[in-house]
């Protein structure tokens, strides 16, 4: 299994990615255990993007994770309204190629997680074909969404990968910026990698229940160097 590296060119246009994507141009590059090595550790499972077939399964994971690790932040009534108006699988960064899951030797599915260039923060279906807002001319933003850890596999480093694999992929794509709307399950999660709360959230349901979260961000201020520019470094500091 290998975990793609997104576009060797540092800067791309929006109609560049979506170009990418439908082109296939989405090509697998660093395996998990290359990635690990990066990082300085290793992983006991494998990261990949997903797919459609996945989404039967992803649906269940998705439920899943917000009754187990939700049931301390949330009430049942706003956990399952949420599930049927809010939360779920937009099937549009599996589209993409920017959806990855994390699974282990026996293919089990043990979280799920991936980013967007469109401005969508949340919910399922199919996102808008737009690109994402940014906070000036030269400044890209990239969202992060749908992040669920089955409760089975919570605090093994399940989330924490996904959004390093994340951030990688998007500072090598020329981002400068991350985003995302947390949910109280997620904040720690969010907060020990870095992201900084920006704005309480309390988003409205249909049937009347409220869903209280946090948008939050990230800068990326120094881009992701390339593997070889790297091991160049590296070298270097030993001598």
């Amino acid at each position: 299994m290998k975990i793609p590296f997104l576009f060797p060119t540092p800067y791309l246009s929006f109609g560049q990615v979506i170009s990418a994507a439908e082109s296939s141009i989405l090509k697998p590059s660093y395996s998990i255990k290359e990635l690990a090595r990066m990082h300085g550790k290793t992983f006991p499972f494998f990261v990949r993007q997903a797919r459609m077939d996945d989404v039967p399964a992803l649906e269940t994971l998705v439920a899943d994770s917000m009754r187990g690790l939700g049931a301390p932040h949330y009430s049942p009534e706003q956990i399952e309204s949420a599930l049927q108006h809010l939360i779920g699988i937009d099937t549009q960064l599996i589209e993409d190629g920017t959806y990855y899951v994390v699974e282990t030797d026996e293919g089990e599915i043990a979280g799920a997680g991936g980013w967007s260039c469109r401005s969508k923060l949340y919910g399922a279906g199919h996102a808008e074909k737009q690109p994402s807002t940014s906070s000036g001319a030269q400044i890209r933003v990239a969202v992060i969404r749908a992040f669920f850890v089955h409760p089975n596999w919570a605090r093994r480093g399940v989330g924490t990968r996904l959004l390093r694999t994340c951030e990688m992929v998007t500072r090598r794509a020329g981002y400068h910026r991350l985003e995302l709307a947390a949910t109280l399950a997620g904040l720690p999660l969010y907060l020990k990698c870095g992201f900084v709360p920006a704005e309480e959230l309390a988003i409205d349901m249909p049937d009347h229940n409220v869903f209280p979260g946090m948008k939050m961000f990230k800068n990326l201020s120094m881009p992701y160097p390339p593997a070889r520019q790297r091991a160049h470094h590296q070298g270097a500091a030993r001598h």
